[in-house]
Order: structure tokens, then C-alpha cells, then sequence
């Protein structure tokens, strides 16, 4: 269980986060909705330690992700891929899979046939730079390498932009069949309202940071008035 309770953070003079409040059960996948400015990618770098909170906590089990140093969040079992796609370009796809399994601490050696399973492009292309890779294949690549730290929990962030839709319907499936298999907790920040609803188990939304309603993901899809007011389909 992640367990978000009054998290507040700033930037400077302005408050990005404003009393958030929130769980993330485990084996589920929450999406965290809201248009551009609403506190989405502020609220997992805040969980994840990049950014320090001004208030309240956000719990992995018994641990308070608060005030944890940030290079340990691998070992408690967090993994965070960022927007952007933050592939190392001058390292092959293998060898930037390998980099997520520094994490694992005593946790076993890293599973890279798995890896391969999960994304087979990635094992066509193991031994080229990831320089050479499309939009598509580095967001694979970069949500194969924090997979391969064995987390309990995914912080997710935008992972559909700019993809091709054939390519977003089949990261979403892979996330749902985590979900189903492994256990695995997802934190789902999302542009696409309609997608991340479509996989997901229940949905907070978010309005200059802070929470609007929390609810099961077919109830907010079913929300006509909160749809058009905040999600924007």
C-alpha cells in the first residue's frame, strides 16, 4: 500500500501540492488525472524524493518515503521512470537494462530473459546504442529498466506522449498484465484521461494541486460533468 496523507510542496512562493491525500492499493493501478498544472509530475517526484514536501507524508508499507534519501527508494522497492524517456544514449539496450538492476539490492540477480519476454523488440535490438531506438522502443526500454529493480511499486509519468496509439494500447496492456500476475502497484500519471481509465483500478483527480474526487476509475469514466470539467473528453 501507498499511502499519500497531506502532502504539500512548493516551488519557491508557489504551491504545487496542496494537501493531497490518497491510497494506491496494492496490485492496482491508480491513475492520477488533471490538466497540464494540476500537480501530477510534482506529485511523483515527491513521492519519490526528488522533491522534499513542505507537509504531511507519503508511506510505502511502513516506511516514510519522506524522509528517505532518495538513492535508497530502489532498495524500499520504488521505481520512478519520469517523463521524457531518459534512455542513456551512448550505452546499448542491454547495458541500460542492466543499470536497473543496481537497485536490487540482495533481491536476486536481474532478469534480462524476462526483460527480453516482456519487450521483444528490446531483444532485437540488445546489442545497438539507444540512440538509434524510436520514441516507442526508449519508453519500452526505460519502463523494462525499472522493472528490472523488482518493485513493489511504478510511478509512471506520461508514458503515452507522443506515441502512436498502437504503441500506447500496447504499454497499457503490459501494465495491466503486471498488475494481474505480479502484484505490482502502479501510480499512473496520465495526459490521456480516456486510456488511463481504461486500465485502471481507481483515479484521483487533481486542480492546482489539490484533489477534486478519488474514485473507482469506471465511476470517474461515467462522470459525465466531472469528464468535461477536468478531464477533457
Amino acid at each position: 500500500m501507498l499511502t499519500v496523507d497531506d502532502l504539500t510542496a512548493s516551488y519557491g512562493p508557489v504551491t504545487a501540492l496542496d494537501g493531497v491525500s490518497f491510497e494506491a492499493p496494492r496490485g492496482e493501478i491508480t491513475a492520477v488525472l488533471g490538466a497540464n498544472g494540476a500537480g501530477k509530475t510534482t506529485l511523483l517526484r515527491t513521492v519519490s524524493g526528488l522533491i522534499r514536501p513542505t507537509r504531511g507524508t507519503a508511506r510505502l508499507g511502513e516506511h516514510d518515503l519522506t524522509s528517505v534519501p532518495t538513492e535508497r527508494m530502489a532498495e524500499l522497492g520504488l521505481a520512478h521512470v519520469p517523463e521524457g524517456r531518459g534512455v542513456i544514449t551512448e550505452l546499448t539496450v542491454e547495458e541500460n537494462l542492466r543499470l536497473g538492476a543496481l537497485g536490487r539490492g540482495r533481491r536476486g540477480p536481474a532478469d534480462l530473459d524476462r526483460a527480453y519476454a516482456l519487450f521483444p523488440i528490446l531483444a532485437e535490438r540488445r546489442g545497438r546504442s539507444a540512440h538509434v531506438l524510436s520514441g516507442g522502443e526508449r519508453q519500452m526500454l526505460v519502463i523494462a529498466r525499472a522493472l528490472l529493480a523488482a518493485p513493489s511499486v511504478l510511478l509512471l509519468d506520461e508514458p503515452s506522449l507522443g506515441l502512436a496509439p498502437r504503441i500506447v494500447a500496447q504499454i497499457f496492456d503490459l501494465l495491466r498484465s503486471l498488475v494481474e500476475s505480479d502484484g505490482l502497484t502502479v501510480l499512473l500519471v496520465e495526459q490521456n484521461a480516456r486510456s488511463a481509465l481504461s486500465i485502471a483500478d481507481r483515479g484521483v483527480v487533481l486542480n492546482l494541486g489539490r484533489v477534486v474526487v478519488r474514485d473507482t476509475a469506471a465511476a470517474l469514466a461515467g462522470d459525465d460533468a466531472l469528464r468535461h470539467a477536468y478531464l477533457g473528453f
